[in-house]
């Protein structure tokens, strides 16, 4: 199946009525600036009970919900999804009346063998959430998506279950990325979203070997649009990453709709926490990633367009830190 522009903001308004977290921890529709929540946290369980509570309504009541993790590798946090991050989220999603939930990905190594290593199989078993690895998706399943003006020679695959999920959470980790991505946050984590040469196709080899990897990477994020996205900044990788790198203890989660702004807090933070050159020294919306993500219309394009907003009284300062940082650039 081939897609033009038209039928990929079909897919997209899939999630146009999607909630974002907002201001005095209520849920309401879009509204000029893309807002996001932060919160100051060491505990990853207690984060996110506290991240649910701001939803004023149940938007998951009733839904199909697909968690989409950072399971491209087993490797520790921020390597890799923690695991009591992606049961705290289940649980909490369960609790809010979804009609089911999923845990869906494509790994580096077999992703069967990803979440066998993490141990987390076992975890999702008995919270009864099904385990969709993108692995076993047929042909038909990935969708083929030519838009005008990509970056990607032949357009590029999109897994099913990502445009028809009723109700998308992605979650990721923050941190940098040593192999041409300079970071690799929500954009970046939807490169598991496209298939790889076990399933026949060579968009990785084409990703990584090219000039446009950055730009590439943004445009994946066209198709679809998460509900929700959490971003886990307990741990970070200041250097090095996307497995492994030098740490640095952030104690943050972050969440929004919006990937851009996301994304864009993500590297206020890095440069918060000393990130490599390539964070420090580049203003924040002129990284590839969020510049190219900004021209499609994916989210906010500038800082003055982000509203980030304190959880709680005890996030306040710290939010008025990075606040600072992300208007500075």
């Amino acid at each position: 199946m081939k897609f033009n522009r038209r039928e990929i903001l079909k897919y997209s308004a899939i999630a146009s009525g999607a909630c974002i977290l907002g201001m005095k921890g209520e849920l309401g529709m879009a509204s000029q600036k893309s807002q996001v929540t932060f919160l100051q946290t060491d505990d990853r369980r207690e984060g996110i009970r506290t991240l649910f509570k701001t939803l004023k309504d149940k938007p998951v009541k009733g839904k199909n919900v697909l968690i989409k993790p950072n399971f491209n590798t087993a490797d520790p946090t921020p390597g890799s999804t923690h695991n009591d991050l992606l049961v705290a989220i289940a649980e909490e999603v369960w609790k809010l009346g979804a009609q089911s939930v999923s845990v869906g990905d494509r790994s580096f190594p077999p992703t069967l063998d990803v979440m066998e290593k993490k141990g987390i199989l076992p975890l999702l078993e008995k919270l009864q959430v099904r385990v969709t690895h993108f692995d076993d998706l047929k042909e038909k399943d990935w969708v083929e998506f030519k838009p005008k003006g990509s970056h990607w020679p032949d357009g590029f695959r999109i897994a099913r279950p990502v445009l028809e999920s009723e109700y998308l959470i992605s979650t990721g980790c923050l941190k940098t990325h040593q192999y041409g991505g300079i970071f690799t946050l929500s954009l970046k984590l939807h490169v598991g979203v496209v298939p790889t040469s076990r399933q026949g196709f060579e968009y990785m080899r084409q990703l990584h070997g090219s000039p446009h990897q950055r730009k590439m990477i943004a445009e994946i994020n066209e198709p679809f649009k998460p509900n929700l996205v959490i971003m886990d900044g307990i741990e970070a990788f200041v250097d090095g990453g996307p497995a492994t790198g030098k740490r640095a203890q952030g104690n943050v989660f972050w969440a929004s709709s919006d990937r851009v702004a996301v994304d864009a807090v993500g590297v206020a933070l890095l440069k918060h926490l000393g990130g490599n050159d390539q964070i420090m020294k580049r203003k924040i919306f002129e990284q590839e990633q969020i510049a190219r993500a900004a021209e499609l219309g994916l989210g906010a394009s500038s800082a003055g367009e982000i509203e980030l907003v304190a959880a709680d009284t005890k996030s306040k300062e710290y939010c008025d830190g990075i606040r600072r940082i992300l208007s500075q650039g």
